[in-house]
Order: structure tokens, then C-alpha cells, then sequence
């Protein structure tokens, strides 16, 4: 049975311990140790190991050298379980030490997927533009469990979503003020189910933000797109270019009475440059 001869303190590590043995074939090098380990199980020079004894001081020290793993990746920021068990995983930690080590961390309180999860809606709700659809789906992709992303998301208020909504709809009006009122609506609409907004608040953003332009700004929407088409068109004539700049405002959003009337000048302007 092996005896150990001598315990040397690592250059490279000072809380790692070397573990050399003898078997009666001489001293040689079996196996390194945490610090913990070592107090733990109490190795000292002189003391006999089975082979039972030596694979239990080893599953142990592999747990401790991924627990100091995953003290390390959470020392950066909070992480959520799922984020520290894919990290170890790409360590090659295996499952039955991963799992341990969680369990350990969750004892110390280093890994609390409640306050994790609080804790990232209210940054996602303070920094991003994300609607709580959009938030929901980040938390599951770090691993967080339904029943606690439907208790952290009390951390994204309504009334908030609702202020932040009308706010990107502003700015998205705006932004896209070339388009006819109809298309105007449907991209706004889309564009807020893209960011995570409830229908909900939706609604209450279209009763909010000004959708429906006045005549004389629809007009104007509607000369800037006619002016693009006659651009993709202008090899065309008479009225083939018409029905194809027709079609095209129409697909646009456009009503045919404003379309009709932008022809009707577009025709009278070609008149007077003859």
C-alpha cells in the first residue's frame, strides 16, 4: 500500500499541494491537491493510501478546482446556473462534479437565479430598448427556469413598457415619415412585436403616436415614393409607366384618390415641359 513520503507546495500554485508516494518501489510523484483538500483530508507524511482513499481525495479535488473554476467566471458579474454549468461543461467537467459544484455555490450564495434574473430585467428594461417578449427569451436562453422568469419579470412594470414603446414609436414615425399612413402602421406595428411588446401595449401606442397623417403630409409620402418610381420606371412610357407607378403607390399604402390626383399633376407637369 502506498505511503506518502513527502508533501511540496507547487512554484506555480501556493494553494496546490504535490503528493509523492512510495509502494516499496521507491519515491515517486502520484498526484496534486487543493489546499482544502489536503486539511480536509488530513494527508500528512507516513500516512498509508488504498486505492479507494486515493480516488476519493481526487473526485474531491476535481470538485474543488471546478468550484475555483466557477468563482472565477462569477468573480467578472452575476451568472445564472445555466451560464456556470455550460461554462464547466466547455471546461470538461463532468455532469456529477458540475452538479456538485452548483449545489455549492448556491450554499455559499454565490449563485442565486432569482436575484440574477431581477437583476438583468432591470438592466435590459434601463439600457436596451427590448420589450419584456424580447427580455423573457434572453433569460431562457441563460438557462432560467419558467417559474422564475415569470417571478423576475415584476421587475418590468407596464406602465413601463408602455413609456418605452411610445417612445420607440415616436422615434420610428419619425424615422420612416416617407411611408403612406397604412404602411406606416404595419411596419410600427411589426417593428414593436420584433422589440418584445405586447399586443396590449401596442394598442395603446397607436392611440398615442400620431399613425394617421394629414392630407397635404400623406401627399407629400406619397410624391417622394411616386418620384422613387418614376426613377425604377423611367424607362417606360406613357401609360405603361403609369399603371406601374399606379400599382406600385397603391401597394404602398397609398388611397387612389391621392394616387389619381398625383398622376393627374405628373401628367400636367409633362404637358407644360413640351
Amino acid at each position: 500500500m502506498p505511503v506518502i513520503t513527502k508533501i511540496k507546495v507547487q512554484k506555480k500554485n501556493k494553494h496546490r499541494y504535490s503528493i509523492f508516494t512510495d509502494d516499496g518501489k521507491g519515491e515517486e510523484y502520484a498526484f496534486s491537491v487543493d489546499e482544502d483538500v489536503l486539511i480536509k483530508y488530513e494527508l500528512k507524511k507516513g500516512m498509508e493510501l488504498d486505492d479507494t482513499s486515493i480516488s476519493e481525495v481526487l473526485f474531491q479535488d476535481d470538485i474543488r478546482k471546478a468550484y475555483n473554476t466557477a468563482l472565477q467566471y462569477l468573480s467578472h458579474r452575476m451568472r445564472s446556473e445555466g451560464e456556470v454549468r455550460e461554462h464547466l461543461s466547455k471546461k470538461e467537467v463532468s455532469e456529477s462534479i458540475i452538479q456538485e459544484v452548483v449545489h455549492r455555490l448556491y450554499h455559499h450564495k454565490f449563485l442565486d437565479d432569482v436575484e440574477f434574473g431581477k437583476a438583468f430585467v432591470r438592466t435590459q428594461m434601463n439600457t436596451t430598448d427590448k420589450g419584456p417578449g424580447a427580455v423573457k427569451i434572453d433569460l431562457r436562453e441563460k438557462g432560467i427556469k419558467a417559474v422564475v422568469i415569470d417571478e423576475v419579470m415584476g421587475e418590468y412594470p407596464y406602465e413601463r413598457q408602455v413609456e418605452k414603446a411610445v417612445q420607440l414609436g415616436s422615434k420610428f414615425i419619425m424615422k420612416n415619415s416617407k411611408d403612406s399612413s397604412v404602411i406606416l402602421k404595419q411596419k410600427l406595428e411589426q417593428f414593436l412585436l420584433r422589440k418584445g411588446y405586447p399586443f396590449s401595449v401596442i394598442q395603446l401606442v397607436m392611440k398615442e403616436v400620431s399613425v394617421k397623417k394629414e392630407t397635404d403630409e400623406e401627399m407629400e409620402a406619397l410624391q417622394y415614393q411616386g418620384a422613387k418610381l418614376q426613377r425604377k420606371f423611367s424607362k417606360l412610357e406613357g401609360y405603361e409607366q403609369k399603371q406601374k407607378i399606379k400599382k406600385g403607390l397603391y401597394t404602398k399604402g397609398f388611397s387612389i384618390d391621392l394616387i389619381d390626383q398625383y398622376l393627374s399633376e405628373l401628367k400636367e407637369e409633362d404637358s407644360d415641359n413640351r
